[in-house]
């Protein structure tokens, strides 16, 4: 996705633009006036975005300084927050998952080498936080042979992280535009590679950005999918969501079915049905996460509901983001919270079905639950 640099071409992180909380949280209470779908569960965080529901509904939440803590729902110390841990501070929260055996995965975005930027942690109760691999280093190896953008092919952005029952973990890279499989030695395997996607450049753009000249709106460009979210579906299938890079057309971004144990496979939106990794959604703007409910629903979150871009270039106010649910097997999606979410982050379902969401991922923000 793109970072504070700022990135035009999509190819690789998620803008973090100067934005207040202030602003942000006027724009998340403006929008819920009325009859709110949002209940708060935590309030007061700072820049939340990682979320995880664990056993006994355990839920797990990270926030922008590279704090990861747990909140209780169920039991006599229901309500409780315990801070778990901490990793280094990225310019976004990590992303988080809750495995077997009492562990949770923290995964930070990309950064500069040697700063803890970029690699996945494992915490557990007994041992506390400790790294499992660098992802940076392994890309480094395994270029995006896909690459479009003016950054190396090597570069990377870990976005999201979904654990896997044998202790390993899946990575998505929306810098490497893949998706990797990280084991409990470290060891890493490249799971899939996404391949751009033509897209028409939108007509609410400029003529021109930071002085560069745009193409006129209707005109075809290859756009990187920006690989950000990844989860495993109750079917046992890894589902993986993209962004869309530049120029972040809205409605272009796909939801990827790859088949469990793939190595190598390719999702490509020119042969979308065939080979281990096939189109499951369509039609979606800027994704950044992923869920997966117990009864076979997929949960997705739009960061912009007008994309990425288009909020960067200050053409958006305020923010407002998405939540949506694809019903088991796949069909119509159906937004929950419509209007309420500015700049959401994360999304997970409970075994109970209960969806917890996390906003904005910049500022003054909250873990909020959909009544």
């Amino acid at each position: 996705m793109l970072d504070r640099r700022g990135l035009r071409r999509g190819t690789a992180r998620l803008v973090a633009a100067a934005v207040t909380a202030g602003v942000l949280i006027a724009g998340v209470a403006s929008a819920a006036v009325g009859a709110s779908s949002l209940v708060p569960v935590v309030e007061g965080l700072d820049g939340p975005r990682g979320v995880a529901v664990g056993p006994a509904g355990r839920v797990v939440y990270a926030e922008s300084d590279g704090s990861f803590s747990q909140l209780i729902t169920k039991g006599r110390h229901a309500g409780s927050v315990t801070q778990l841990g901490k990793v280094p501070q990225q310019f976004l929260a990590p992303a988080v998952d809750v495995g077997g055996r009492g562990q949770t995965f923290v995964l930070t975005v990309g950064g500069e080498p040697g700063t803890g930027a970029a690699t996945l942690y494992r915490w557990t109760p007994g041992r506390g936080v400790r790294p499992v691999a660098d992802i940076a280093a392994y890309q480094h190896t395994d270029p995006d042979p896909y690459n479009l953008g003016e950054d190396p092919p090597e570069e990377s952005n870990p976005f999201g992280v979904a654990a896997l029952p044998d202790g390993s973990a899946l990575v998505a890279d929306a810098a490497g535009n893949d998706l990797l499989r990280v084991y409990p030695d470290g060891r890493i395997v490249t799971v899939a590679r996404l391949k751009p996607r033509v897209v028409k450049v939108p007509e609410e753009l400029p003529d021109e950005i930071d002085g560069e000249p745009l193409p006129p709106a209707g005109t075809p460009l290859p756009a990187e999918a920006v690989a950000t979210s990844v989860t495993v579906g109750a079917d046992g299938y890894w589902y993986v969501g993209e962004l869309r890079g530049f120029p972040a057309t809205p409605g272009t971004s796909q939801i990827w079915r790859i088949a469990p144990g793939s190595v190598n496979a390719v999702c490509d939106p020119e042969a979308p049905a065939t080979g281990a990794c096939r189109r499951y959604a369509d039609g979606f703007t800027s994704i950044v996460d992923l869920g997966a409910g117990p009864d076979g629903s997929i949960y997705v979150v739009e960061l912009v509901k007008r994309s990425w871009l288009q909020w960067e270039l200050g053409l958006v106010d305020p923010p407002v983001g998405g939540l949506f649910r694809i019903p088991p097997g796949g069909g119509s999606p159906v937004e929950l919270a419509a209007g309420e979410l500015v700049l959401p982050g994360g999304v997970d379902v409970g075994k109970d079905g209960v969806v917890y969401v996390t906003a904005p991922v910049f500022g003054e923000g909250m873990l909020a639950r959909i009544g």
